[in-house]
């Protein structure tokens, strides 16, 4: 067994890896279909070299299988960017034998495209506030079909009210024709179970980063609470992987786009990437700053002199909160 560096192309699938390997030359030393087996893949590349730097295209279970491989030898493991590698690769045809020597031939040569491997301690969190995120979504779609149900049969609520106890007793009272009236007390059982699962997670949370010192120091920063601090923590992982604020802002999403051409110079939103949890979750807690915190406020006052509707200026708040945030949880961190 050589003692010389070789270069792993991992392209995963559900029921087996396919895994090339080449030298530092370039040169092809092995490229065949394995288990989707740690160990297995492990005991194969054993056969062409001590060292090894890997890479695995992320997807699902591909994390899983890279943090394995990483602890069973002291490998050098990456997640590549799945879509990146997609641009990068110079031919229609797509095979599992294709992918993997090109990873391999990424990794070897430098120009792998990265995904941060996230630990499994942040991978477990990020099952749980997603999960929330779908409760939510689902209480939500329910309030909608109740309103529609209202809207059909020419039914204006009490102004103001809208989900609250005293709203609740109205529309428990209402008079409805009888199928609508079993539909609407359906949907609002359903919102009530939704609501108490919803408070199992977030105390399910709070027990999950109990002993979490970064979510510590997101707690601490005005207009944070646990579910926020939870999303940004599960999301975003550890914030001194990136290397500025405005590296952070473009990851979340909320950095603007710009749309100049020629002599015409114009902003067309924010850019079309990014988690849409995390950057609605952002803008939300901004919209909270523009309430609550002097400093934002002002800035809020400021834009709406100069006509900028309200959907702007929290985006521009979220965009200039999270960069500032990046440099709190430095500061926070080294003190």
């Amino acid at each position: 067994m050589s003692r010389l560096t070789v270069f792993a192309g991992l392209d995963y699938a559900t029921s087996f890896v396919q895994v090339c390997v080449l030298d530092r030359s370039g040169r092809q030393l092995g490229n065949r279909r394995c288990a989707n087996d740690a160990g297995v893949i492990d005991r194969y590349l054993r056969t062409f070299g001590e060292r090894v730097e890997a890479a695995v295209e992320a997807c699902t279970g591909a994390a899983n299988l890279a943090e394995e491989l990483s602890q069973l030898r002291n490998w050098r493991i990456n997640l590549a960017h799945a879509g990146y590698v997609k641009r990068i690769k110079q031919n229609p045809d797509k095979t599992d034998y294709s992918d993997a020597r090109l990873l391999a031939d990424l990794q070897r040569v430098g120009y792998l495209p990265k995904v941060w491997l996230a630990p499994e301690r942040i991978r477990e969190l990020r099952q749980v506030v997603r999960y929330r995120q779908q409760l939510a979504n689902q209480k939500r779609a329910c309030k909608v079909r109740v309103s529609a149900i209202l809207r059909e049969h020419r039914i204006r609520p009490p102004a103001g009210i809208t989900w609250t106890i005293r709203w609740r007793r109205w529309l428990q009272e209402l008079e409805l024709p009888t199928s609508s009236r079993w539909v609407v007390d359906q949907h609002v059982a359903e919102i009530q179970s939704l609501e108490q699962r919803l408070k199992e997670v977030a105390a399910y949370i709070e027990r999950l980063t109990a002993d979490d010192p970064e979510v510590a120091r997101l707690l601490a920063q005005k207009g944070i609470g646990l579910i926020t601090a939870g999303v940004l923590r599960a999301e975003i992982g550890q914030f001194d992987r990136f290397r500025s604020g405005k590296q952070l802002a473009r990851f979340c999403g909320v950095s603007p786009r710009n749309a100049s051409s020629g002599n015409r110079q114009a902003d067309a939103g924010l850019i079309k990437a990014g988690n849409a949890h995390l950057r609605a979750t952002i803008i939300e807690a901004a919209h909270r700053l523009m309430r609550m915190e002097p400093r934002w406020q002002k800035m809020t006052y400021n834009m709406l002199a100069r006509g900028k509707k309200k959907s702007v200026i929290g985006a521009a708040v979220a965009n200039r909160w999270i960069r500032w945030l990046y440099h709190e949880m430095q500061d926070q961190k080294a003190a």
